[in-house]
């Protein structure tokens, strides 16, 4: 493989010492910095004050990590109730960035930065591309969108602290971005795995061998995606496909990375974000190991603090490996993603892993939820593989119903469409379209 780089070494070292450091070391930190984040939230935040005196919880309460639990969560529905700006820690005058999430189920969730708190963003978004592979002098080309999502300047700042040569290319313009890796020679891309796929279908359209092209680092985030998905884009782009995992309100890309040595989970960067994995249901602390949805609270952020910010990604949490800092395993899925079809839990994922694994399909799909009675139906549409016949589609839309009825235990109607049929992303992809509250 192109980006094969772990057998020389080039990962023996680490960004910052800080990596290396003991687990006893790491937590007397993280309760350092917990205490001061604590105290920094109630002190600023009319949100957190009242929230705190209402669960009858004090910072200065708290004397070990697991003294955390005992404080309220904050979720997406308090920053809401709180806009614009009425999360903000520190007067609007010292912050220097906002960034916001899309809104798209209400108003948007707005984040402030300090000159510290980018400084900070950059800084282990550079920890997070060294751990991939990346290294200064590299030539960096960010397919991620700029603007108030984080993904694209997140990136940009990160490659530039690293001392990569940043190429900022964003979102769209797909043949224009082949011409740019062709020409300028990127050896890591940062992009979203459904974008990457569009990339590689563009490259071959023009007749160019996709593992040919000098990538050898992708860093891949900003949207679930399976190993079924990584083995594809790696035997296709003949690269290093990496997992970067974060999310807005938290700081935005780089909470947490997978490294390139293991490829086993993204190492959360625990010195600036502490991890919890609670029950969905019942907000229960759960063991390590335990699959439940991730609770982040930050330890080092100045503008805005979040203090047991519930993420709605299902996950868990596991022993470090590279790193002593604990992983998180892969996201597939959130926890308000998960579709209840007839009975069944079904997440996205799980088709993605049955589309992938049927010869002659294409990787990309899309799921329509629609109502019949007082129960959901799930349609799934993918496209045949340009090399695979006209004649072949029916064929293939039966073996991908009995392969979700086998392994995910729902039934299906799948249609089988013409390659280029259903709609690309230039960014995140729209993989449900939910019409059954229509």
């Amino acid at each position: 493989m192109a980006g094969s780089h772990a057998d020389n070494g080039i990962n023996a070292d680490t960004y910052e010492p800080i990596e290396k450091v003991s687990v006893d070391e790491l937590r007397s930190l993280q309760l350092e910095r917990l205490q001061d984040s604590l105290k920094r939230a109630y002190d600023n935040v009319p949100h957190y004050t009242g929230a705190f005196d209402q669960a009858g919880v004090h910072p200065k309460d708290v004397t070990s990590l697991e003294d955390l639990a005992s404080f309220p969560f904050l979720t997406k529905e308090h920053l809401r109730q709180n806009y614009p700006f009425g999360m903000f820690a520190v007067p609007r005058s010292e912050v220097v960035r906002i960034h916001a999430s899309s809104g798209t189920t209400g108003k948007p969730t707005v984040v402030g930065y300090t000159a510290n708190d980018v400084e900070m963003w950059a800084t282990v978004m550079a920890r997070s591309m060294y751990a991939a592979g990346a290294r200064p002098g590299d030539i960096a080309h960010v397919a991620y969108g700029y603007g108030l999502f984080t993904g694209g300047l997140g990136a940009h700042y990160g490659a530039e602290k690293l001392g990569c040569t940043v190429v900022p290319v964003s979102g769209g313009q797909t043949e224009k971005q082949v011409q740019l890796i062709v020409d300028f020679e990127p050896r890591v891309i940062l992009v979203t795995p459904s974008y990457c796929l569009n990339l590689i279908d563009e490259m071959e359209r023009q007749g160019i061998d996709p593992a040919t092209t000098s990538l050898e680092i992708g860093i891949f985030g900003a949207e679930p995606w399976t190993d079924e998905m990584r083995a594809e884009i790696e035997a296709r782009l003949g690269i290093e496909a990496i997992d970067i995992y974060g999310l807005s309100e938290v700081v935005g890309p780089g909470v947490a990375q997978e490294c390139v040595e293991t490829k086993d989970g993204p190492t959360i960067w625990e010195d600036h974000f502490y991890p919890e994995i609670i029950d969905p249901d019942t907000g229960q602390v759960l063991p390590e190991g335990s699959e439940g949805e991730l609770v982040f609270t930050s330890l080092t952020k100045e503008a805005f603090p979040v203090i047991r910010y519930r993420t709605r990604d299902r996950t868990q949490l596991l022993p470090g490996t590279a790193r002593p800092m604990r992983r998180m395993a892969k996201v597939t899925g959130r926890t308000d993603d998960m579709l209840i079809i007839r009975g069944v839990n079904v997440f996205p994922s799980q088709i993605e892993v049955q589309v992938l694994a049927t010869e002659g399909l294409s990787p990309h799909y899309q799921l329509t939820v629609d109502s019949e009675g007082s129960m959901k139906t799930l349609a799934v549409a993918a496209e045949r593989a340009p090399e695979t016949s006209e004649s072949d589609a029916v064929a293939l839309a039966g073996e991908l119903q009995n392969k979700i009825k086998g392994n995910v235990g729902i039934s299906t109607t799948v249609q089988v469409m013409e390659p280029e049929a259903l709609p690309r992303s230039m960014g995140k992809a729209v993989r449900v379209i939910d019409r059954s509250a229509q």
